[in-house]
């Protein structure tokens, strides 16, 4: 009897190896012949799966995303029932940061989706999309932290929150050795300590 395919499985195998390219090699000629050598799958196996570099880039941009706001809902379900604001903050930052493994492969296949972006309306309009939701995540909880009291109400919310997605810009400094990991997570540390200081 033939073995069953799991089809999600195997896009995300695909969109795995797709990742590790692009960590190589960047993605201004990927090819879905490179993508499905390093899977270990034939051409015709991706274009099963994906018609189009776009449609496969996407794929491996969604999966990109899913996988740090299941890392996310990890470290928060960590820091316990009632974790306190800040912690969740600084918690959302470091995995936008490449600061480990996993975070480093999403952050490099996010910022080549980025470029992407520049240059196909289509993708652009999925990675403005996805950003908005993000940023309309972070400024919630920025919001509800003035609510519950954590931040000063004097401070302005959607301000804030553009300075905390400002400190992902910390990303090229990491990639290109500028500055190390520590130096980043001082900063951000001390961000947040000025943000939640109420004095």
């Amino acid at each position: 009897m033939p073995k069953q395919v799991d089809h999600q499985e195997r896009r995300e195998t695909i969109a795995r190896a797709l990742w590790r390219v692009v960590e190589r090699r960047g993605a201004v000629h990927l090819t879905m012949r490179e993508v499905a050598q390093e899977a270990g799958l034939s051409h015709g196996a991706v274009q099963h799966y994906f018609t189009s570099r776009e449609a496969m880039l996407t794929f491996a941009m969604d999966f990109a995303a899913e996988q740090t706001a299941l890392r996310v809902g990890r470290g928060v379900q960590e820091l316990g029932d009632r974790p306190h604001p800040r912690d969740v903050l600084r918690l959302m930052l470091m995995e936008t940061l490449p600061l480990h493994a996993d975070a480093r492969a999403t952050s490099r296949m996010s910022a080549a989706y980025v470029l992407e972006a520049l240059h196909d309306k289509n993708v652009h309009a999925r990675a403005r999309e996805g950003m908005r939701q993000g940023r309309a995540l972070v400024e919630q909880l920025v919001r509800q932290a003035i609510a519950d009291g954590y931040v000063d109400p004097e401070r302005d919310p959607a301000v804030e929150t553009d300075l905390l997605l400002a400190l992902t810009g910390f990303t090229p400094l990491i990639e290109l050795d500028v500055i190390r990991p520590q130096d980043a997570l001082a900063a951000v540390d001390q961000y947040l300590d000025r943000l939640f200081d109420k004095e």
